[in-house]
């Protein structure tokens, strides 16, 4: 068990967090499904991984409820529980292309617990038709066309499937340059035309309740209530961090870590900003 355990917590901890953009909810996942898992000879299935899947996504359907109950009561926008990686980490997921971008978590909110299962479990972790028909309990055809369904909601096509870009370490420089001077002209060139600013305070911390669209209004809010808090006083150290496999940025006074924000990159200009203010969300990035 202890083998089974070094070689898949890894995958199943992404399986869980990518179900339930939890953090801890996916490691409390994880534990449970071993503890569970050692009262079967697991050794002699002939195949543990797909067996621990398996239990993984059973244990995040019976959180699907209660979190969404907990979601329709939350104040403002959710967003997903954001955590600290390595460049390791970031690089290796890649090369095996088993990690969805952060862009992409709050997108799969959008969808059934069932068209996430099979959109993570093909998309994210490379399980082809007939082993996600097996793991899930339903036809190949019924998951094919869940896939497809999975993909209408969030406005992607096929060719699309790609990982969502994220920024570089200098381009995020050149961007908090750009907000610490004030310079209007020059975020907006970094900025898409139909850029989407989402933040989540929880009721907790002062985020804006509803997403902020436009160009031109992302930026007067970022060189508005970003600078003033986050720039101006001199009390706030703004720290770039790899954050779900791409560079972010840390916002951290002497109280510790208040921000966490994530940029999607398309074509060179900012596409989405997502700002995790609720502390609650913010302890895996607090290091």
């Amino acid at each position: 068990m202890n083998e089974l355990y070094t070689q898949y917590k890894g995958l199943l901890f992404k399986l869980a967090y990518q179900l339930t953009g939890s953090v801890s909810d996916s490691e409390d996942v994880v534990q449970d499904v071993f503890l569970k898992a050692m009262d079967v000879n697991v050794e002699q299935l002939a195949n543990p991984k797909a067996y621990l899947c398996k239990m993984v996504t059973n244990r995040c359907r019976d959180l699907h409820k209660t979190a969404r109950k907990k979601r329709e009561e939350y104040f403002g926008e959710w967003l997903p529980e954001p955590f600290l990686t390595s460049e390791e980490d970031a690089l290796e997921s890649v090369v095996r292309e088993d990690l969805l971008s952060y862009a992409m978590l709050v997108l799969l909110e959008r969808l059934s617990l069932a068209e996430r299962s099979v959109f993570v479990l093909r998309e994210a972790l490379g399980f082809d038709y007939q082993e996600i028909a097996e793991l899930l309990e339903k036809s190949e055809a019924n998951c094919r066309k869940l896939f497809s369904r999975a993909n209408a909601k969030m406005g992607q096509r096929q060719e699309e499937l790609a990982p969502l870009e994220g920024a570089d370490q200098e381009w995020i420089q050149t961007f908090l340059a750009a907000l610490k001077q004030g310079n209007m002209k020059q975020i907006l060139a970094m900025l898409d035309q139909e850029v989407v600013l989402v933040s989540d305070g929880g009721g907790k911390a002062q985020a804006a309740v509803e997403p902020i669209v436009t160009r031109e209004r992302v930026a007067s809010f970022l060189l508005g209530p970003v600078r003033q808090n986050a720039m101006m006083n001199g009390k706030v150290a703004a720290e770039i961090r790899q954050i779900n496999g791409s560079y972010g940025i840390v916002l951290r006074s002497s109280k510790g870590v208040h921000t966490a924000g994530l940029l999607h990159v398309e074509n060179g200009v900012v596409r989405n900003l997502f700002f995790v203010r609720n502390p609650e969300k913010l302890t895996y990035v607090g290091e």
